[in-house]
C-alpha cells in the first residue's frame, strides 16, 4: 500500500522485538528493518561493511546491531561501525505510523512509479 511518499512495508508486530525482517529492494539489494527493545524502527542495507554479513540475522542491542559473522557493531541510526572498526552501511528512511512501518519511496527508485 502506498501512502503519499511512503510505502507500507508491514506491521510493527511482524518484526520481533530486538529483531529484524528483510525487504527486497530493486537491483537485488535487500533492506534489513530493525525493531529495538524500545520499539524504535530503523532500516539499513542488509550487509555488513566488513565481509557483507547479513545484518538482519545479527543481535540487536540498544540502537545497534552486531553482525553475526565477525561481531562488528553497527549503529542502527547512522550505519557507522562502532569502536575501532571502520565502515558504514547505507541507512534507509523509515517511519512508524499507527503500528505500521513505512519506508520512503525515494529509497526504492525502481518501485516509485
Amino acid at each position: 500500500m502506498m501512502t503519499g511518499d511512503w510505502l507500507d512495508i508491514g506491521a510493527l508486530a511482524d518484526i520481533p522485538l530486538r529483531g529484524a525482517r528483510t525487504v527486497p529492494l530493486p537491483g537485488g539489494e535487500e533492506a534489513a528493518v530493525f525493531r529495538t527493545g524500545e520499539n524504535q524502527v530503523y532500516a539499513l542495507i542488509n550487509r555488513c561493511p566488513h565481509k557483507k554479513g547479513p545484518l538482519a540475522q545479527g543481535i540487536v542491542h540498544g540502537d545497534s546491531v552486531t553482525c553475526p559473522l565477525h561481531n562488528w557493531v553497527i549503529s542502527l541510526e547512522t550505519g557507522h561501525a562502532q569502536g575501532a572498526d571502520r565502515g558504514c552501511v547505507p541507512t534507509l528512511p523509515v517511519a512508524l505510523v499507527d503500528g505500521r512501518v513505512l519506508m520512503a519511496r525515494s529509497a526504492l527508485p525502481a518501485m516509485a512509479a
